[in-house]
């Protein structure tokens, strides 16, 4: 399979559409799921949060009082279970992902799933088998993954320059993850698996062919990295079509969130993320500029994206499916970060192992 079949979702096409808005659970309401329930409470139609659950009862309790109607149910799986509710969103600790997802495709129900889908690829496998089970079953697929970048306006606009030739053939990509700072417990591991898995799924995106190794160089460490952290790190993909892609990660530059995107082609390259839309050169020609602003963190600079993504999803819910990246994008990240703590421990090119679906 192709690596954007997925991005559409596979809808039934005889669905049940219920007639009132799409009942959303919630679990888990740590920043990001909070966040999620205040953009489905005031800025997504035809959805609405019914329940919240999270670990701490006192946060959940907080988090219910600001939505109508929203109760409080202590045991995730509960919630899910609940006949009231048609769709969960997961926002919990990742160690809690597969038992939630796994048991949302038990019950039928559509799941926006936030990265990472689940702790390792053998464990993200695993669900992407059950979801293949039940959709030779029902026709229907349940799992998206919060990889939210697909749904930011500069990258699909990128995207589709791609996909229709207008840079050639992509031969390089060219990425930057910058944050002004991180937890004093972040460590050059979670480099990889928290930051670099979003250009692990931008790659497989902007490409649509699959990461087949991974190499990680450590530069000179900043002095703000965290104490014994290699920080920044350089990445280097290869994909199974021979493209090269380079990462620079650098969590710790004291100045702002910056994610910048290049693909350079046979033809020409294009840029996003410099806050001035996409930026083409082809020919001699380079589109407009303008000094670039840097968003303070993630929930600025995605904020739209994350807007797209779940109307989206409540959109495709409502019908009984979903509508962006899947379980199989949400393994092919885990494995390829794999390779990447590989890499980065061995110090050795090290390449991706995945299993064949």
């Amino acid at each position: 399979m192709t690596t954007t079949e997925t991005q559409a979702g596979v809808l039934p096409a005889m669905a049940d559409v219920p007639a009132h808005g799409l009942r959303v659970a919630v679990l888990g309401v740590g920043m990001m799921g909070a966040d999620h329930v205040a953009r489905l409470h005031s800025r997504i139609s035809g959805a609405e949060v019914v329940t919240v659950s999270d670990a701490s009862a006192e946060k959940a309790e907080q988090v219910a009082a600001g939505v109508p109607r929203c109760r409080v149910v202590g045991d995730p799986l509960a919630a899910i279970a609940d006949d009231g509710v048609d769709a969960v969103l997961v926002a919990t600790p990742g160690q809690f992902h597969e038992e939630q997802v796994l048991a949302c495709i038990e019950h039928g129900k559509p799941v926006l799933c936030e990265k990472p889908l689940t702790m390792d690829a053998d464990s993200s496998i695993a669900v992407v088998r059950a979801e293949d089970a039940y959709t030779a079953r029902t026709g229907r697929r349940l799992v998206q993954v919060g990889f939210m970048r697909r749904f930011d306006p500069e990258y699909a606009q990128l995207r589709a320059l791609v996909a229709e030739g207008g840079l050639g053939e992509p031969l390089i990509v060219h990425c930057a993850h910058r944050n002004a700072a991180v937890p004093p417990h972040f460590t050059s591991e979670m480099m990889v698996n928290d930051s670099v898995v979003h250009e692990v799924d931008v790659a497989r995106f902007l490409l649509d062919e699959e990461i087949a190794a991974v190499t990680v160089l450590r530069p000179r460490a900043t002095r703000h990295a965290v104490a014994g952290q290699s920080d920044p790190l350089l990445v280097l993909f290869e994909t199974t079509g021979g493209r090269l892609v380079d990462v620079e990660v650098f969590v710790s530059t004291g100045v702002g969130y910056e994610v910048r995107t290049e693909v350079v082609g046979e033809d020409g390259s294009a840029v996003i993320g410099l806050d001035a839309g996409l930026l083409r050169t082809s020919g001699g020609a380079a589109g407009p500029s303008r000094s670039a602003g840097i968003a303070p963190d993630f929930r600025v600079r995605f904020g739209r994206a994350y807007d797209v993504e779940l109307q989206r999803w409540a959109d495709a819910a409502r019908r009984g499916g979903i509508d962006g990246p899947g379980a199989w994008d949400g393994y092919a990240a885990q494995a390829v970060c794999a390779a990447g703590v590989e890499a980065l421990r061995t110090g050795r090119r090290t390449e991706v192992r995945l299993e064949q679906r």
